[in-house]
């Protein structure tokens, strides 16, 4: 498990393009027969991915978590967006087709990935967060999400959002996740920018071309930077930082946010004349 530091506001002031990309940036995920997994101090989110090709995978305690076994004090959000796979929770079986997702609640002692084809593997998106007491497993289809449409072709921001597990949908100790998908043509997300004072948030863009780069503008609102993000690629954001992107082809993006607050308009909205 890779351990990450996140900067502070004054600090990544100073940064260089490099420093900057080794400290926001995951760029090793989703790796054939690979598990990954990504631990950091901002609200101790782990952000990780399991790609199963012809032996299935599975999530162990490590030193990082002082635990006997991954989730032992910690929930997991997991969406799948590869081929059809499935993940076994204590002798339990969830089938996983593309953009399905499943809620693990605290305690499950045996969790695995396997594909349906190791040709054709799945790939699984994992995010986790401490949790204070067990709630029921519960898996969620993209058609049972929360579906919400937003934006338009004018502001090139059309874009409808998959809200997967927040407490519309059950109940969690602080984990929300789900999925913004954008409108051919569309290139902005989350224009105006805000900032989540009472939790972080991580994006994971997917569904781009090879030739493709969703620029990820961060920061302070008044000291902002941007990172070149490719495809299957997180950036960690704090809780300081503001999170929009411009894409030069289309894409989708997984968020993900854990912290004091799981409402998910719980956002600080930044006037577009304080961006600079």
């Amino acid at each position: 498990m890779e351990m990450r530091y996140l900067a502070d506001q004054i600090r990544y002031q100073r940064m260089n393009t490099s420093e900057i990309r080794e400290t926001f940036l995951v760029e090793n995920l989703f790796k054939a027969g690979k598990l990954s997994l990504l631990y950091t101090e901002a609200d101790r989110a782990i952000v990780g991915s399991a790609v199963p090709g012809s032996k299935e995978l599975s999530l162990s305690g490590a030193k990082e978590l002082a635990a006997e076994y991954f989730a032992q004090r910690r929930e997991i959000g997991i969406i799948n967006i590869g081929s059809a796979g499935q993940v076994i929770v204590d002798g339990n079986a969830y089938p996983m087709q593309n953009r399905d997702g499943l809620y693990i609640g605290r305690g499950a002692k045996k969790v695995t990935f396997s594909s349906k084809s190791g040709n054709d593997p799945a790939a699984f998106y994992i995010l986790s967060y401490p949790a204070h007491t067990a709630y029921p497993n519960m898996q969620v289809t993209k058609a049972d999400a929360i579906k919400v449409d937003l934006g338009s072709a004018e502001a090139a921001n059309k874009r409808t959002i998959y809200k997967y597990i927040l407490p519309e949908k059950m109940k969690t100790c602080q984990l929300v996740m789900g999925i913004t998908e954008l409108e051919d043509g569309s290139i902005w997300n989350t224009m105006a920018a805000h900032t989540h004072e009472r939790r972080t948030e991580i994006y994971m863009y997917f569904d781009m071309k090879k030739e493709d780069v969703v620029f990820h503008f961060m920061g302070k609102p008044d000291e902002t930077r941007h990172l070149a993000v490719r495809n299957r690629q997180a950036v960690l954001s704090p809780s300081w930082s503001i999170h929009a992107g411009a894409g030069t082809g289309s894409y989708t993006f997984i968020w993900a946010m854990g912290g004091e607050n799981q409402a998910f308009d719980d956002m600080d909205f930044i006037d577009m004349d304080d961006i600079q």
